[in-house]
């Protein structure tokens, strides 16, 4: 891969089979982050995932799994 100038800042233009293994999409927001030596690419979650993980927690809790006011509050 090839660093390039893009307007004031640096580029990678990433190749399409690395595109494909990574399920990356126009418009995603990746992570290059350092583990081990090694540079690893984290694709930030998209909106539509996030919403649908909120969506699972909607409703309401088992009554077991629930906590009074003065429990949440007890130090």
């Amino acid at each position: 891969m090839q660093v390039a100038k893009w307007g004031t800042s640096l580029a990678v233009r990433l190749p399409a089979e690395l595109v494909r293994e990574l399920g990356l999409r126009e418009g995603d927001h990746i992570d290059l982050v350092k583990d081990d030596g090694q540079v690893k690419v984290r694709r930030r979650p998209r909106a539509d995932e996030v919403l649908a993980g909120l969506r699972r927690l909607r409703g309401r809790l088992p009554a077991a799994e629930r906590l009074s006011r003065e429990d949440a509050h007890e130090r």
